[in-house]
């Protein structure tokens, strides 16, 4: 089993330098919380970098045009948490629940219950 982790972003840098300056000129209307939640504006949030190096859980990471390449047919709204177990996708957190956390702990504590 592992999660899945795919934020509403597409990967690059040239996408990574424009999401920086989005969340410095306007959070509030950043259109990934997942990111919002795991990243400061410029690194990883430390509660999350620990959180992810201590865990036992597997965890892999998508941008939403990554994830979109090696899954097909799979269609989503982003941010989303899916589990992967024995080739079977199901969702763990929807954007709107993502979207309600108030910040990186309660994200954690709540992934910690649902697994």
């Amino acid at each position: 089993m592992k999660l899945l982790f795919i934020y509403n972003a597409n990967s690059g840098k040239l996408n990574a330098l424009f999401d920086a300056g989005h969340k410095l000129i306007s959070p509030s209307t950043y259109k990934c919380s997942l990111c919002a939640l795991t990243y400061d504006t410029f690194t990883e949030n430390r509660a999350w970098k620990n959180f992810r190096a201590d865990s036992d859980l597997k965890m892999e990471f998508y941008h939403k045009d990554e994830f979109e390449a090696v899954f097909p047919s799979v269609k989503l709204i982003y941010p989303t948490i899916l589990k992967l177990e024995n080739h079977q996708l199901t969702t763990v957190l929807t954007p709107d629940v993502i979207g309600e956390f108030p910040n990186v702990e309660a994200l954690i504590e709540r992934l910690k219950l649902s697994v």
